[in-house]
């Protein structure tokens, strides 16, 4: 491997926290192997929490094993891929290492995508078996043949409430069957199979084939710069050696007594590994939320306060907004670390000032399984950067027009990562593939930093022009050619516009046909039947044209500083 790079020194070691490695050593463990260990080590310690229903470590392993053993007698087996489409719940983390037990690979997908999204990913891995909330086994059912999976099982998560929540839900009041539409919805198909029933049977003989820790464990869909999300590639040994950096990268956590809250989404690169990798290899109580609720927060907060959170910007402000009214106790939370877009340093101050722990900003991306830089849990910590290299994990900075040439501390380039999380590649995409991974295992991110001297890693700007809003990566294409089928739009470009709390709005600039005017609702709802909810434009400018080079090729930088002057 070639070291002989200005940043091979590694001088960010020297702000690394009290207790934190430089390596994290090899790895050993498949995810199998790491959950089947805190199933051992932490049998009667509570491993999830869902609306108060508690499931200790025990009795999750016995969960696991009965699973594994249901999707094998259903034919899967090692390598075959399996859909996962589900809400934060605790049959979402049953049914992921029941997968991997068998050797299978993961595919998750978010459960709010549109039929057309599902069904373009679904046709690109091609999963015979699919693992899908209630609400959603209606969509992929309908799926032509060529793109049907063989067995979908239905999963309604009500089933892992208590047994009082579940009767609320049916009460016949009109609050009462609003909650329950939000959470379940019996299929349409007739008779089909329940997680329930998949879930019923024996545990999954010892002898079956396990995977190996070079196996892939993991496809994570993501968007790139144009067209259509990829699927990043993961095996066990990149997502079990980003939990064994997470894990070194907060030594102040004890084992088995720490509670995590899993307010992020399970089917996220940044949940998957903070949540279901990270919390459960260290015997931490996950307590799991089908989504965001200051509410739902607070209530579980009464009974199980939180000591690691885990979250994004917004979702820190609320609650500190909640925490000032006096509305929840925060004091519990030791430490939080935000990722998926900018922190803004007023939010770390409020956050700190609610709980009295600590809030940093990490840095990843899907290829990197997803973290590969955090700022030190500790003094050392530089609110506004992105923070320095993960234990085990190197950088470049380079020209991104000639990624052999390294450019100097302090000057702007492209960030290059290499480490033991770094992806294998995008599913059957070579071409993709060589693009984004380079010679010697350094991916490529895309974004332009800038690396002091110590090694604090500054965002300067992205190179590509992928749009993050609310954590989620928007390909500007893809809702461009939405737009362009819309009868009354000629032409589109969409970039982001940045918001005051440091995220990004999905913005759109439409070229209009003749006659025609701006109906901004309109073309909204037209995209929200095509895109999921979070893709769709938030803003919408008409404009006479837009700015072109001389290959034809939009310029969405000089897009977004026109929409900057008409929004100012």
């Amino acid at each position: 491997m070639t070291t002989s790079h200005p940043y091979s020194s590694k001088p960010w070691l020297a702000a690394y926290a009290p207790g934190v490695p430089p390596e994290i050593g090899d790895v050993t463990q498949t995810l199998s192997d790491m959950i089947e260990a805190s199933v051992i080590e932490h049998g009667r310690a509570p491993a999830l929490e869902f609306f108060g229903a508690v499931t200790s470590y025990r009795e999750l392993g016995e969960q696991i094993e009965r699973a594994a053993e249901g999707l094998r007698r259903l034919g899967v087996e090692k390598g075959d891929r399996v859909a996962l489409i589900l809400p934060n719940c605790p049959q979402h983390v049953v049914a992921f290492y029941a997968v991997l037990r068998l050797g299978g690979i993961v595919v998750e997908h978010n459960p709010l995508y549109t039929a057309r999204e599902l069904r373009h990913q679904f046709e690109d891995h091609e999963a015979r078996f699919a693992i899908v909330w209630d609400k959603v086994y209606d969509v992929v059912d309908d799926f032509p043949s060529d793109v049907h999976p063989e067995h979908i099982v239905s999963v309604d998560m009500t089933t892992a409430m208590p047994w009082t929540t579940r009767v609320a839900l049916r009460l016949p009041v009109a609050k009462a069957r609003e909650s329950r539409a939000q959470l379940t919805a019996p299929p349409l198909a007739k008779n089909p199979l329940t997680w329930t029933e998949l879930v019923s049977g024996r545990r999954l003989s010892r002898r079956s084939p396990r995977p190996g820790v070079g196996d892939i464990a993991l496809l994570q869909y993501t968007s790139g710069t144009t067209g259509n999300p990829k699927g990043a590639v993961l095996t066990h040994r990149n997502l079990r050696a980003n939990a064994m950096q997470g894990r070194a990268w907060v030594p102040g956590l004890t084992e088995g007594e720490e509670t995590f809250y899993g307010v992020l989404p399970l089917f996220h690169a940044y949940g998957m590994t903070l949540c279901l990798t990270f919390a459960m290899s260290i015997g931490a109580k996950l307590v799991l939320f089908p989504k965001f609720d200051v509410s739902l927060v607070t209530a579980a907060s009464k009974k199980s306060p939180p000591t690691f959170f885990p979250a994004v910007p917004p979702i820190y402000e609320q609650l500190a907004r909640a925490s000032a009214h006096g509305s929840i106790d925060l004091t519990s939370v030791r430490f939080a670390i935000s990722g998926a877009m900018s922190l803004p340093v007023p939010t770390v101050e409020r956050w700190e000032e609610a709980t009295g722990g600590l809030l940093v900003e990490g840095y990843g991306m899907t290829e990197t399984s997803p973290v590969a830089l955090g700022n030190p849990i500790g003094p050392t910590r530089r609110p506004g950067t992105v923070g320095v290299p993960f234990p085990s994990t190197e950088i470049r900075v380079v020209d991104p027009e000639d990624t052999s040439v390294d450019v100097p501390f302090g000057e702007p380039g492209e960030l290059l990562i290499r480490g033991p999380q770094v992806f294998q590649g995008y599913w059957r995409q070579p071409d993709a593939t060589a693009e984004s991974l380079l010679e010697d295992g350094w991916v490529r991110s895309g974004d332009i930093v800038s690396v002091a001297p110590d090694g604090f890693v500054t965002i300067v700007d992205r190179l590509k022009e992928l749009i993050i809003t609310g954590g989620f990566n928007v390909s500007p294409t893809e809702v461009e050619e939405t737009l362009k089928q819309h009868p009354d739009v000629a032409d589109a470009a969409v970039v982001a516009l940045a918001r005051k709390d440091g995220g990004e709005d999905v913005a759109a600039a439409v070229v209009l046909r003749d006659d025609v005017e701006l109906d901004v609702n309109g073309l909204r709802d037209y995209c929200r039947t095509r895109l999921a909810a979070y893709k769709v434009p938030k803003r919408v400018f008409a404009v006479d044209d837009l700015p072109r080079s001389l290959i034809g090729k939009v310029l969405r930088r000089e897009v977004r500083a026109r929409l900057l002057g008409e929004s100012d």
